[in-house]
């Protein structure tokens, strides 16, 4: 059974932010963890997850097979550690927006992805010597029903 697009869509984005240039994150993982407890060579430090999932029916056929499209939003958490704090956030929001930029299909366009986008950065309030955002990166996509 192949892949469903969840799955592919999310191991895509951690692999483009794992080989981002600089800043380069350390840490980039589908599993959170307690940031407290993290050393601080593991910094800049990502995690990806999805959170929410739309979906809507754009054709009809027989026996209920149809067309559906979907969009998965994902949280994107990073934080940073140091000095400079904002210089290094904002360093680092403009280089994932690059990197996820350079392929708005993910790569996946055989498997259904029609377009991913940034679509809200919140800066989350944090003591130094971290330094907090979450990115919500939406992915829009189309399946034949049955085949997610």
């Amino acid at each position: 059974m192949a892949q469903n697009i969840r799955q592919q869509v999310a191991e895509n984005i951690v692999q483009v932010l794992k080989d981002m240039n600089d800043p380069r994150p350390v840490f980039v993982s589908r599993e959170p963890v307690v940031i407290q407890e993290m050393a601080i060579t593991q910094f800049p430090a990502i995690f990806v997850q999805p959170t929410i999932e739309d979906r809507e029916t754009i054709t009809m056929g027989n026996s209920g097979a149809g067309r559906r499209m979907g969009r998965i939003e994902y949280s994107i958490r990073a934080y940073v550690r140091g000095v400079e704090l904002d210089r290094q956030r904002n360093d680092l929001i403009e280089a994932i927006e690059e990197a996820l930029d350079s392929d708005r299909y993910r790569e996946l366009i055989s498997s259904g992805v029609t377009d991913s986008q940034i679509i809200r950065v919140e800066i989350i309030d944090r003591q130094p010597p971290l330094a907090e955002f979450l990115i919500t990166y939406a992915v829009t996509y189309n399946y034949l029903r049955g085949s997610v």
